[in-house]
């Protein structure tokens, strides 16, 4: 029960992520893009995250069918123009930062889709019970995802290139 507890911890963490990457969005040149992508996905992850309910599951199908679109966008840019590379990390450049985001999007929806497939009703009631690879999963995510920023910002003190 207490990795329960850790796997609504990661989800809410993961929909304010979510959140602030689409309050961040509206100064981009194509936030009409990304913002419904990360809105999407912050709504999921922070429903998901009080109540696991299966009400939610084509957000979550359009979360994961937007993200793909966009990651698979994002990365052949990458290799047309030949920005940054395709394993690349550097967080300075626009492209690494929306491969990294639509694929934590991507990860993000495919695991509260597989934890709403791993729980059940039981007697009329909901049996809140997900598979430990789901709960793993989405705490790994969340680690990576608030880990990335904090190296690259505070530990390498990285400053992000805009493109104009």
């Amino acid at each position: 029960m207490k990795s329960m507890k850790l796997y609504r911890v990661s989800s809410l963490l993961m929909g304010l992520l979510f959140a602030y990457s689409a309050s961040v969005q509206l100064d981009d040149h194509d936030w009409y893009f990304w913002l419904p992508l990360y809105v999407c996905a912050g709504f999921v992850n922070l429903v998901q995250g009080i109540s696991l309910t299966p009400r939610w599951r084509f957000a979550a199908k359009l979360g994961l069918g937007l993200g793909l679109c966009l990651l698979m966008k994002v990365v052949a840019e990458d290799i047309v123009y030949g920005l940054a590379g395709f394993w690349s990390m550097d967080l300075s450049e626009r492209v690494v930062r929306e491969k990294i985001g639509s694929g934590l999007v991507v990860v993000s929806m495919f695991l509260q889709l597989k934890a709403l497939d791993s729980s059940s009703y039981k007697n009329g009631k909901r049996r809140m019970q997900i598979s430990t690879c789901v709960q793993c999963g989405m705490i790994l995510l969340a680690g990576v995802a608030y880990g990335l920023p904090f190296v690259f910002f505070v530990v390498q003190r990285g400053q992000m290139k805009f493109d104009l």
